[in-house]
């Protein structure tokens, strides 16, 4: 393992974790590799084998097009196959894996004092109950079907239950806004929403069900029920919802899930699908426009997210594992729900935060069910960082540790190294296209430069692929022009990911960051990652985000945000000393023009830096758009009012 920002230290897993894994070494992963690229048929195969399925594939397991000008952009797996995801991710473990009585879920709630342990017959049990709800409330095969829950078990069971009758999940983070919900039940054109009456984030009560009436208003005609969980945490002892919310309520609409639920049949024969019918819809986020409703099919989903979770987390069957994603983005989708659940793994559930009731929530978890496999993303590694060197808790149970959603700069990574793994724990730095550095099975990248010439060696440029592998999007829901302009025009025969990478000298992969990130000063392509990573190498820094801003001769010059450590001031020596640690790690050429004192970032709830928004500020253009995904819109105000004076 190769650190960021220290090409030349290697770091190496423990000599038992190394004998006991599925890829034991760098030969054993080639071996692989070169097969699941040289014979993908056999290699595919092979997976499949260990899966259920009605009927098999009568065509090839993999057909496409990524070339616009040869006609349609199309991928087809195993055309012919017919399956049911839920089949195989519960009913399989349960009724010929005998692992029903084996821990899905420990379900952990905003305060430690609320949790459950789920075990995998339970969770068929109730899936299929939700599933007979969903059928008698009119949902049938092709339908769509709103979630608007937290991160509670009821979330698991919807999804699940959609799946097992055919019926397509489209969730919707329950920290959007209503006109968030509005937008994506809308373009979905979804027949049902659950949700539930309201939800504790932190100290903060929520009152979701007043959220998604507000929804609802604007698109009444689209949905006919509405299903409501009553929020465990939310109950009094007599069963009732406690008052705090006055919960609005219309009886033609509106149905209790517990009153829905409390007679339907714990048995549901699943539906029958063929390898192509879709099995989710996934809205993206945070940018301007329309939402992009990405479609993924059921047996590429099914077999790549099981694969990518046994390999790249070196599953084995005793693991307790913990992603602290919310099920609403896609991490969570593929390593909350579908791949642990096809390996027939235990793992955690959490809905709290990082810091509620205390600092040391994620360590208490970790001791509490001793969690041998533990992924979150650098920004709740930064956010933890803040608060010292020493988490006051058993941690020895880790054995390997993940970084998700953005790239990792140097000084998190070695802090989640050294204090979280205690210097003995692999990370692995998951892009969901590529594993760590290195490609996963079947996947081939390559570098291309602006003029979409590829790129040889040592290189920077654009993140593309050759070809498709099983668990790639289909198409944006509705809209297959957008689906063929974003991703495959720019380019014609790769599929561009929207993203910069690096190739070094030993063949690593390193993903830079979105292009729309990329900066080009000067006519040098330089990624803001890189120089993020400089900038929170300053002891001061503990978070810092980069943009550009438009500059006469240069095209365009660097303006930075960043955040001090608490009790740190905010001066000219300071911007100094940070443009000098710039230029000394990566040279004059990425100099930075500006440096904004940044008391705090822009971010998503799912905790995101929204770099559209920090760009308008740059360039002190006020009308901003959608701000209905950030956490805290008064961010924007500070960061205004704040913006650098030599910048107006």
């Amino acid at each position: 393992m190769v650190v960021p920002g220290s090409q030349d230290k290697m770091y190496y897993p423990p000599d038992d974790l190394q004998r006991d894994a599925h890829v034991p070494d760098f030969n054993s992963y080639l071996t692989q590799y070169k097969k699941s690229l040289e014979n993908p048929e056999a290699f595919w195969k092979e997976v499949a084998n260990e899966f259920f399925w009605k009927t098999p594939a009568t065509g090839p397991m993999l057909q496409y097009n990524f070339d616009v000008t040869k006609g349609n952009i199309y991928v087809k797996f195993m055309e012919g196959a017919k399956t049911n995801i839920c089949y195989n991710i519960l009913d399989r473990h349960v009724r010929e894996r005998n692992l029903g009585d084996k821990v899905a879920y420990y379900w952990e709630g905003n305060s430690p004092d609320h949790h459950m342990t789920i075990t995998y017959h339970q969770l068929l049990r109730q899936v299929c109950r939700c599933a007979n709800v969903l059928k008698q409330m009119g949902v049938k095969k092709g339908d769509r079907v709103s979630i608007y829950l937290p991160m509670i078990p009821e979330l698991v069971y919807t999804m699940l239950a959609c799946a097992r009758i055919g019926a397509v999940h489209s969730i919707v983070f329950a920290g959007f806004s209503s006109e968030s919900l509005c937008e994506r039940i809308m373009d979905a054109q979804s027949s049902i929403l659950v949700t539930a009456d309201g939800v504790y984030r932190g100290e903060k009560l929520i009152n979701l069900k007043q959220i998604a009436d507000e929804a609802l208003h604007k698109c009444r005609e689209n949905i006919s029920k509405c299903l409501v969980v009553r929020h465990h945490t939310l109950m009094t002892k007599s069963g009732a919802t406690c008052n705090k919310l006055q919960t609005p309520w219309d009886s033609k609409c509106d149905v209790w899930w517990d009153e829905a639920m409390r007679d339907c049949p714990e048995e549901c024969e699943p539906e029958w699908l063929d390898a192509e019918d879709p099995l989710f819809i996934l809205y993206t986020s945070g940018s301007t426009g329309k939402p992009k409703g990405v479609l993924h099919t059921v047996a590429g989903y099914l077999l790549f997210t099981s694969l990518t979770f046994k390999y790249v987390f070196d599953y084995h069957h005793d693991d307790v594992y913990w992603c602290t994603a919310d099920i609403g983005w896609i991490t969570g989708h593929s390593y909350i729900t579908y791949g642990p659940l096809a390996n027939g793994a235990t793992s955690v559930l959490f809905e709290g935060i990082p810091v509620h009731p205390h600092v040391g929530r994620l360590w208490e978890i970790i001791e509490k069910y001793r969690v041998t496999k533990f992924y979150t993303a650098p920004t709740v590694i930064r956010l933890l960082m803040k608060y010292g060197h020493e988490p006051l808790y058993d941690l020895s149970s880790l054995r390997i540790l993940g970084s998700v959603g953005e790239p990792i700069n140097p000084e998190a990574w070695q802090w989640f190294y050294e204090v979280v793994g205690q210097g003995r724990c692999p990370i692995v730095d998951t892009f969901w296209q590529t594993e760590t550095t290195f490609p996963f099975f079947g996947v081939e990248p390559t570098i291309l430069n602006e003029h979409g010439e590829e790129l040889e060696g040592e290189a920077e440029g654009y993140l593309v692929f050759r070809k498709p592998w099983p668990g790639i999007m289909r198409t944006v829901y509705g809209n297959q022009e957008r689906f063929e302009s974003t991703y495959f025009k720019k380019f014609p025969g790769f599929y561009v990911s929207g993203d910069g990478c690096r190739r070094d000298k030993d063949g690593y992969y390193w993903v830079t960051g979105r292009i729309d990130d990329m900066l080009n000063v000067s006519g040098h392509l330089m990624s803001t990652a890189e120089v993020e990573a400089a900038l929170t190498g300053h002891p001061a820094v503990v978070e810092a985000a980069v943009v550009s801003r438009p500059h006469k001769v240069k095209g365009e010059c660097l303006y930075c945000f960043v955040t001090l450590k608490d009790s740190r001031d905010f001066n000219h020596t300071l911007v100094e000393g940070l443009k000098r640690l710039v230029r000394e790690k990566i040279g004059p050429i990425a100099m930075p023009d500006f440096i904004q004192n940044a008391p705090a970032l822009p971010k998503t709830r799912s905790g995101k830096i929204m770099r559209r928004i920090l760009r308008q500020i740059a360039r002190n253009e006020k009308d901003l758009g959608d701000l209905s995904t950030l956490a805290d819109p008064k961010v924007v105000e500070v960061l205004f009012s704040q913006r650098c004076e030599a910048a107006a």
